[in-house]
């Protein structure tokens, strides 16, 4: 779908028409998932002609994106029924974690693995962020306030990794001129990302690090942390985000696949240089981007635990060929 494209009329009636709207992003969101549902969020919320609410299925949320506007408005169940539900960021419907079944949903994001879920889907791989398909959908039909511009950058900056992403060019910069244009801070928001960690997080942080293997020639790097690791640290999944960019921070990993044992399952994050470590993600049925993608086992999938679910990756890493395509 091209930006010329995009279904402006037919957003601007959904909405017209919706009584109540239900804003969901997808769990253990991240800050492109929340920036961009606080920023339509911010759109509506002093709109009284209908009934706006913003609503996460996780309890923990990453307490440094605090700073966003509305950011305590967000609820973790749904009070309207018969909502229109517009989905944030997220690729496909369980992700929601809520039964959507038979409901009205606008789904806006920019992963390719997205299912399109929704009865009317916005869906633009090409673009940096889901806040930025947000705000090309909404700027023609609604006035894009400083809240909703704080919220939006800060989903721009983030899922970028500070305008460093093969997925920033001249439109970024354009984009993220406007929100500034509108109102967005970006040393406040930037500080808000590098300077406000919990210890929980570096103390998790050097688990993982201790864990650290390479393997394939050094080209792919591994870290895990275990549930006793994260019970000793008192870490969350929030203070988790970010560590696999660690291993693929070193010179000769192409790879990097970071697995954490969580209540429900080994969660395993795949970032890369070059190549399409989602194809690994849906092969396990997750999904993602070309260099950052995830998916969870299930301990059934994973009987003997942590290794054996890295293991497994790293066998469908060597059959997808993905270090051949350097």
């Amino acid at each position: 779908m091209l930006n010329e494209n995009l279904p402006y009329a037919e957003v601007r009636d959904k909405i017209d028409h919706a009584e109540s709207i239900t804003i969901l992003s997808h769990l253990n969101p991240d800050a492109d998932a929340l920036g961009t549902a606080l920023g339509i969020y911010a759109l509506f919320a002093k709109d009284k002609s209908k009934k706006v609410e913003v609503v996460n299925a996780s309890i923990d949320l990453p307490q440094h994106l605090d700073f966003l506007p509305y950011f305590k408005k967000i609820k973790h169940h749904m009070d309207y029924s018969q909502s229109l539900i517009i989905s944030c960021d997220c690729g496909s419907i369980d992700r929601l974690g809520f039964n959507l079944s038979g409901r009205d949903i606008l789904n806006i994001d920019h992963h390719q693995s997205n299912t399109h879920y929704g009865t009317l889907n916005v869906i633009l791989p090409q673009y940096a962020s889901s806040s930025q398909v947000a705000f090309e959908l909404f700027k023609k039909n609604y006035v894009i306030n400083a809240e909703a511009a704080t919220c939006f950058y800060t989903a721009l900056l983030s899922d970028t990794r500070y305008f460093t992403t093969s997925s920033v060019n001249e439109k970024v910069f354009s984009v993220a001129q406007e929100l500034v244009s509108r109102g967005a801070h970006p040393d406040t928001i930037s500080r808000n990302f590098t300077q406000r960690r919990p210890l929980s997080s570096l103390r998790i942080l050097e688990k993982a690090l201790t864990s650290l293997s390479l393997t394939q020639d050094a080209q792919v790097a591994t870290l895990m942390v275990s549930k006793k690791d994260i019970d000793a640290t008192g870490a969350t999944v929030p203070d988790m985000e970010g560590i696999a960019d660690y291993a693929r921070s070193l010179a000769t990993v192409e790879v990097a696949l970071f697995a954490m044992e969580l209540d429900d399952g080994i969660r395993i994050s795949l970032r890369s240089k070059n190549t399409d470590v989602s194809k690994v993600a849906e092969a396990f049925g997750g999904g993602g981007h070309k260099v950052a993608a995830g998916f969870t086992f299930t301990y059934n999938d994973c009987q003997s635990g942590l290794e054996e679910c890295v293991n497994k990756v790293l066998q469908k890493i060597i059959e997808l060929g993905l270090l051949d395509e350097k």
